[in-house]
C-alpha cells in the first residue's frame, strides 16, 4: 500500500479531520453503500458514535458533519456557510434526504447517539450506521473507522497506522526511512526524485502538479483569510481570533528580520487554525488539528526565504513520504497516540519539507524531520471543552517554529546524528500505546480537566 501526495493533504473542512471530516466522508459512504436499488427502501437511519468521537464529538462538529454526509455532501465542496441553516432545519423538520434524494424521519435524540460508555475493537473512533425498512428490517449495518488525516476505513481495509493507501505498484516502494535512503543512494539520486517518479506513476505528472498547486492555492487562501477574520471562535470558550491583530502590529513594528520572520511564522500558523476552529475550508496536512504548520512553514520558505515552484514542488514531496511513515509506522490520530500524532508528525513534515525546498542532502531532510518529531513525543491531546481550540491553535504556532529550527539544526550538522526518524517513529507509536486514554482526544485529562470545563 502507498500512501502518496493525495492521500496525506486533502481540502476539506475544519475543525477536526478525524472527527469532521472522516465521519462527513464515512456517513456519505455508508449511504452509497447500501444494497443495490434499496435507498428508496429506507426509512429509518441510526449512527451512534464511539469513544473518542462520542467524548468530543460534540465540540468538533461531528454531528453536523454526519448529518451533512447523509445529505450526500463531501468535505472538499460542501458549502460550509449553509451547514448551521440545513442542521437547522434537520432539528426543526425531523426530516433529511439521504444523498439529496430520498426523504427520510431523523430525530436527533433517537437516530445521532454518542456513546461515551462502549467502544469498537479496530479504533477509538468508531461509527456504526444502520438502515432500516418500512417492515423495521434491517437493511444495512456497517462499522466504520476515522483514522486520522480523513482516512476511513473497515474493520477489513484496516492496518496498523495506514489506512489503504494506494493498491497500485511504484518505481520505488518504501515502508521505512531507512529504505528511502538506501534507495536514493543506489541511484545517486535526491530523494525526492525518487517520490516525484512514485507520483507521476500513480497519477501522471500534469496531474501531480495541479494538485500540488491547488492545495498550495488553499492553504495561501486560508492565511490571507484568517489574517482579515476578527470575532470570536464558535463554543463556549469565547476564544477571540488573534491572526489579524498579530499581523497589524507585525507590519507597524520594525522588527530585526529573524525576529519578525518567527512572529509572521506563529500568526500564519494561527491564521490556519483558526479558520479550522471556524470551521472554515482546510488542508488536512496531515490533520485538522495540525493544519497549520505546513502552510506557515511553507510561506516562511516563499516569502522569507525567496522560495520558488520548483522548491515547493520538493517541499511537498519530502513531506508527504515523511508524513507517510508516521502513518504506516504509528499513528497521525489524536484520538490513537495523543497530539504528538499530530503536531508531531506535521512538524516533522514541515521539517523535512523545508530542507528539501532549501537543497539539503538526503541525510540532512531525514535529521530535520527526526529532530522535529523528537521534541513532540509524548505530547498529549487534551482539547478543553472538546473545542479544537486550547491549546490546539498556539500548539500549531509552536510546531511551526520548531520545524523550521530543527530544518536549520539538520543543514548546520553534518547529517550525522544518533536518532533515526524510524527510531523516532517506533518510539511515537509506542509512546501512544502506553498513554492513557484519557489523554488522547477524549478531553478527560490535561488541560480539559485542569481548566474549567465549558458546555461547548
Amino acid at each position: 500500500m502507498y500512501i502518496g501526495l493525495q492521500d496525506m493533504f486533502k481540502i476539506g473542512i475544519g475543525p477536526s479531520s478525524s472527527h469532521t471530516v472522516g465521519p462527513m466522508r464515512a456517513a456519505r459512504r455508508f449511504v452509497m453503500g447500501l444494497p443495490e436499488d434499496s435507498l428508496g427502501e429506507v426509512q429509518r437511519v441510526q449512527v451512534e458514535l464511539f469513544g473518542s468521537l462520542a467524548h468530543t464529538g460534540h465540540g468538533h462538529g461531528s454531528d453536523l458533519a454526519i448529518l451533512m454526509g447523509l445529505c450526500g455532501e463531501v468535505p472538499d465542496s460542501v458549502d460550509t456557510s449553509s451547514i448551521a441553516q440545513r442542521v437547522a432545519t434537520i432539528h426543526r423538520e425531523c426530516r433529511l434526504t439521504l444523498l439529496g434524494q430520498h426523504e427520510v424521519p431523523f430525530d436527533m435524540a433517537r437516530d445521532l447517539l454518542f456513546n461515551r460508555t462502549d467502544e469498537l475493537p479496530v479504533h477509538t473512533n468508531g461509527m456504526r450506521f444502520q438502515a432500516w425498512n418500512a417492515d423495521a428490517a434491517l437493511l444495512d449495518s456497517r462499522e466504520l473507522y476515522s483514522v486520522g488525516g480523513g482516512f476511513v476505513v473497515d474493520a477489513d481495509e484496516h492496518f496498523v497506522g495506514s489506512g489503504r493507501g494506494t493498491e497500485v505498484s511504484v518505481p520505488f516502494p518504501f515502508t521505512t526511512m531507512s529504505e528511502l535512503l538506501e534507495l536514493a543512494r543506489k541511484q545517486n539520486r535526491f530523494l525526492t526524485d525518487l517520490l516525484y517518479e512514485n507520483e507521476c506513476t500513480l497519477h501522471g505528472e500534469s496531474v501531480v502538479l495541479d494538485f500540488m498547486q491547488r492545495i498550495d492555492a488553499v492553504m495561501t487562501d486560508c492565511i490571507n483569510r484568517g489574517l482579515t477574520t476578527t470575532g470570536l471562535l464558535p463554543g463556549g470558550l469565547r476564544v477571540s481570533r488573534r491572526a489579524p491583530g498579530m499581523a497589524g502590529r507585525l507590519r507597524s513594528t520594525p522588527a530585526h528580520i529573524s525576529e519578525g520572520a518567527m512572529s509572521w511564522v506563529s500568526a500564519w500558523a494561527i491564521a490556519v487554525n483558526e479558520e479550522n476552529a471556524a470551521g472554515g475550508r482546510v488542508v488536512t496536512a496531515p490533520t485538522n488539528g495540525a493544519a497549520g504548520i505546513i502552510p506557515a512553514v511553507l510561506r516562511y520558505y516563499r516569502d522569507c526565504r525567496h522560495g520558488n515552484d520548483e522548491g515547493a514542488k520538493r517541499f511537498f514531496l519530502a513531506a508527504t513520504a515523511v508524513g507517510a511513515l508516521c502513518k504506516r509506522n504509528a499513528s497521525i490520530s489524536g484520538a490513537e497516540v495523543g497530539c504528538q500524532g499530530e503536531v508531531g508528525s506535521a512538524a516533522a513534515m514541515a521539517a523535512a519539507g523545508l530542507a528539501a525546498a532549501l537543497g539539503a542532502s538526503n541525510a540532512e531532510i531525514e535529521n530535520a524531520a527526526e529532530i522535529a518529531l523528537e521534541h513532540h513525543l509524548g505530547m498529549t491531546c487534551d482539547p478543553i471543552g472538546g473545542l479544537v481550540q486550547v491549546p490546539c491553535i498556539e500548539r500549531n504556532a509552536m510546531g511551526a517554529v520548531k520545524a523550521i529550527n530543527a530544518c536549520s539544526m539538520a543543514m548546520l550538522g553534518s547529517g550525522m546524528h544518533l536518532v533515526s526518524l524510524d527510531q523516532a517513529i517506533e518510539t511515537m507509536r509506542a509512546t501512544g500505546h502506553d498513554m492513557q486514554s484519557r489523554y488522547k482526544e477524549t478531553s478527560l485529562g490535561g488541560l480539559a480537566v485542569t481548566v474549567q470545563r465549558v458546555d461547548c
